[in-house]
């Protein structure tokens, strides 16, 4: 009740007090990603429902978020886009403060815990260990629910982005049709050796490649070479087209020089001449 104090609540049922805070860590914890918002909203009425229980009993020197500052009285309608909740960060030094507190609580219950777990405690020592946890829970609750006003304000935000209509885009390019597989060969004479060796794969010159791309429009005559050069040819790549010209054209004289360095060979047998492997 609002009209009782707390010396008139039983030492075994202070432990109930802290029941909304509990509620509150319990929400948080949820995985349901797409009710986060509403775990958050949810989670945030536990602590202050918490945190003004807390107040009306006199447990602990705290302020409450704007907007719930006096205990009982209607609240404002809360938006936590709105600058007023930046404020309710703590200073630097108010939250050195907090964190000392917690730890000397931490520290206190943890002494006298295995005495109440065992039921050695007297009636003192028992009420003063659960007043001890509610007012961790105290700075537990005011530190989640600063937490909660920054996640929220990230979720609208993210919110706010999604539903923004797109802007406008450009013309959207037409589809274009899967290329079948075929042999690129140099000339006619490659692609009449590969086509029958291939049966199953159409062949195609350089030359037809590059004029049934340029009729195409993918490719343009101006940056070439001569007609019927590779599209952008590098000089490395010209150079090389142009050595396998060059042995193309003495073909002949490879072969004839082949043939005589095989008669050579059917004459002299291995290691003639060799003065090196003597003895």
């Amino acid at each position: 009740s609002e009209n009782e104090e707390l010396e008139e609540v039983a030492s075994a049922d202070l432990k109930f007090m802290q029941l909304p805070a509990l509620l509150g860590a319990l929400t948080l914890k949820q995985v349901d990603l797409s009710r986060r918002k509403e775990h958050l909203e949810s989670a945030r009425e536990h602590f202050l429902r918490f945190l003004k229980l807390c107040r009306n009993y006199g447990l602990g020197s705290f302020q409450l978020p704007p907007g719930q500052e006096e205990p009982g009285s209607p609240s404002a309608p809360w938006d936590p886009a709105q600058p007023n909740l930046v404020a309710m960060a703590m200073s630097r030094t108010a939250k050195i403060e907090r964190y000392k507190q917690k730890k000397e609580l931490e520290n206190k219950l943890a002494s006298m815990s295995s005495s109440v777990e065992s039921g050695t405690a007297d009636e003192d020592q028992i009420r003063e260990f659960y007043i001890l946890q509610i007012q961790k829970w105290i700075g537990t609750s005011l530190e989640e629910i600063e937490s909660i006003d920054q996640e929220l304000v990230i979720l609208k935000s993210r919110d706010a982005a999604r539903q923004a209509p797109a802007g406008p885009r450009g013309p959207s390019r037409p589809a274009r049709a899967p290329m079948k597989p075929f042999i690129l060969t140099r000339d006619a004479a490659q692609a009449r050796v590969f086509g029958a060796g291939y049966p199953g794969l159409p062949t195609m010159t350089v030359d037809d490649w590059y004029e049934q791309r340029r009729k195409q429009g993918i490719v343009s005559q101006q940056g070439f070479g001569e007609p019927g050069s590779p599209p952008c040819a590098s000089d490395e790549e010209m150079q090389k087209q142009k050595q396998e010209t060059e042995e193309e054209e003495d073909d002949e004289e490879a072969l004839r020089k082949a043939r005589d360095w095989d008669d050579w060979k059917d004459t002299h047998p291995r290691g003639y001449g060799n003065r090196h492997n003597m003895g």
